[in-house]
């Protein structure tokens, strides 16, 4: 199916055909004529499925050709992460480059002068507004947040945004809002909690599962059955030995990124950290670093694993194996995006061996166990199913094999490369031209908010996003 199917407004169409973009990926065939109908829709769908352009783009629409309050905010975006936000608001730089619809992202850090940007906007009128609950909560407590024209909320990525604890926080929000609105949707698991939140926010809403994307063939998993204290060592055995272009080092607390990150840059390595105890601005200014490849690795928390698109990133190192099974996916789909090779490698401690066997079911296949450096030492053997009361387990002491040859061959692929043409859009790609849409580093420092309301010889914008 392709995007001319859909009869969008022609000023929204000649942004996603500069874009590049021509087919439309399975939610989004599913998803758009739901939205466009006015239905409320609740749909099970992951990141890299393409759901940022499945609501985005009829939303535009709708603001470009039905009645709108003009000194109101018309559609709500609440995401879980600031990162997220800064995404999605640069996907709608992209998808309404042609038009006149404005966005704000609203999120925490920043200064005083972004606070005060964000209030000016959001008391005069923005078309969309992408924000995470907290910072949204600040702004309408103070009374000026103009709410009355609203006809769109979307909730992204709402399973995560209820395990950070934000179930009361989205509910506040929903008070401020008019009861006549339309309601999206889109979490990627579907829990009993997250069953009751819809019921509360959602009017007979229609209901769209795309099944859970396994990780593309192309990305080569394999995994290391070893002991916590030799997980360092192999870490910087892995990054010292194998090619690779840029990196990510997955980990399960900010505790075990600080410690890495440490001993990595002890060892000389072109190395940083990101996770939430980091400003705002620190953050964005480490991811623009990693994309313009000044830093090479990144240890990170899973505040990453749903929250970055670079496609240059060809290798994924689990320090500590993912709290949930569909969390792996999220982060070794960090790899071997725009077709491009990767590799995702994860270390398995023995109190973690049951968990990755759940991982192994969900992917419908074993990983390989790779041997270790003969000179870490001795390393559990992988027996995922018996009961263990200490690290140690039962009948450790399986020998370390050979070497490791992971990563994948030098070279291959440009600096900066992107999507090739004739791909689709969602989840922050675009591809510019002459004149048109280009991506923006998705670290760069967002320079305050769009100038909204600005209806009449809309001057180009400079840096628009996709």
């Amino acid at each position: 199916m392709n995007f001319t199917d859909f009869n969008f407004d022609p000023r929204l169409q000649e942004s996603i055909d500069s874009m590049g973009y021509t087919s439309a990926t399975p939610v989004q065939q599913q998803v758009i004529p739901l939205i466009l109908a006015g239905k409320d829709v609740i749909a099970s769908a992951q990141t890299g499925t393409g759901k940022t352009a499945a609501f985005l783009l009829p939303i535009i629409h709708k603001i470009l050709t039905e009645p709108q309050d003009h000194h109101s905010i018309n559609a709500l975006v609440i995401v879980p992460t600031r990162e997220l936000a800064i995404q999605i608001s640069q996907a709608l730089e992209g998808m309404s480059y042609f038009t006149d619809v404005s966005g704000l992202p609203v999120y925490g850090g920043g200064d005083g002068d972004l606070f005060s940007g964000e209030r000016k906007a959001l008391s005069t009128g923005a078309d969309i507004v992408i924000c995470t609950p907290g910072r949204m909560i600040a702004h309408l407590q103070m009374g000026y947040v103009k709410l009355q024209g609203l006809k769109y909320l979307i909730l992204d990525e709402a399973d995560r945004m209820l395990d950070m604890g934000f179930h009361g926080d989205i509910l506040k929000i929903i008070d401020f809002l008019p009861k006549e609105r339309q309601n999206l949707l889109f979490s990627a698991t579907m829990p009993p909690k997250m069953r009751e939140l819809a019921r509360k926010i959602l009017h007979e809403p229609a209901e769209i599962n795309i099944a859970i994307s396994k990780p593309p063939e192309k990305i080569r998993q394999g995994a290391f059955v070893i002991f916590d204290a030799q997980k360092i060592g192999l870490v910087s055995f892995m990054l010292r030995s194998n090619p690779y272009r840029l990196a990510i080092v997955f980990c399960s607390s900010k505790d075990s990124v600080k410690k890495l990150t440490f001993e990595l840059k002890r060892t000389h390595l072109k190395v940083a950290e990101i996770h939430s105890d980091l400003e705002q601005l620190e953050r964005e200014k480490v991811l623009l670093d990693f994309r313009n490849e000044k830093i090479r690795i990144l240890v990170a928390t899973d505040i990453l694993s749903r929250g970055i698109d670079i496609d240059i990133i060809d290798l994924i190192i689990n320090f500590d194996v993912p709290h949930d099974a569909e969390d792996y996916v999220h982060r070794i789909g960090r790899t071997a995006r725009a077709e491009r090779d990767g590799t995702a490698l994860t270390l398995i401690n023995p109190r973690d061996q049951r968990k990755f066997a759940d991982i192994e079911r969900l992917l419908e296949k074993e990983v390989t166990k790779l041997p270790v450096p003969p000179d870490l030492g001795p390393v559990p053997e992988w027996k995922p199913f018996e009961r263990r009361f200490d690290e140690g387990g039962f009948g450790g002491g399986r020998g370390g094999g050979g070497g490791f040859k992971g990563g994948r061959k030098s070279g291959g692929g440009k600096p900066g490369g992107g999507r090739p043409g004739g791909g689709r859009p969602g989840e922050g790609h675009s591809k510019g031209r002459p004149g048109g849409p280009s991506a923006r580093p998705e670290g760069e420092k967002h320079s305050g908010p769009k100038p909204v309301r600005q209806h009449h010889n809309k001057a180009p914008k400079d840096t628009p996003g996709g």
